[in-house]
């Protein structure tokens, strides 16, 4: 069953606001970003732990719900976070 979880940010690089999409289809997830509301979807978005911990935040509120999400989606984005370094909150 294919997942999507949508949300907006601001952007790093420009300061504006960006709309993010993260997709779950064949166990594999892929992020996108547009930077309007109506336009084109890209994909390729390398996600950063901030995404990842947004994508883990919106599995657990649906699976409360039980909106489609199981043990193993919750599994598989908790094992990534767990292999991925700490964010800095300062760039050097």
């Amino acid at each position: 069953m294919p997942i999507e979880i949508k949300w907006d940010d601001t952007d790093p690089v420009t300061g504006e606001r960006r709309y993010l999409r993260a997709e779950k289809f064949a166990r594999t997830w892929q992020f996108s970003v547009r930077v309007r509301r109506r336009s084109e979807w890209v994909r390729g978005l390398a996600p950063t732990r901030a995404m990842w911990e947004h994508v883990l935040d919106a599995l657990e509120r649906r699976y409360r719900r039980r909106e489609g999400v199981t043990d193993a989606d919750l599994t598989q984005v908790r094992n990534i976070l767990a292999v991925l370094p700490p964010e800095n909150d300062e760039e050097e």
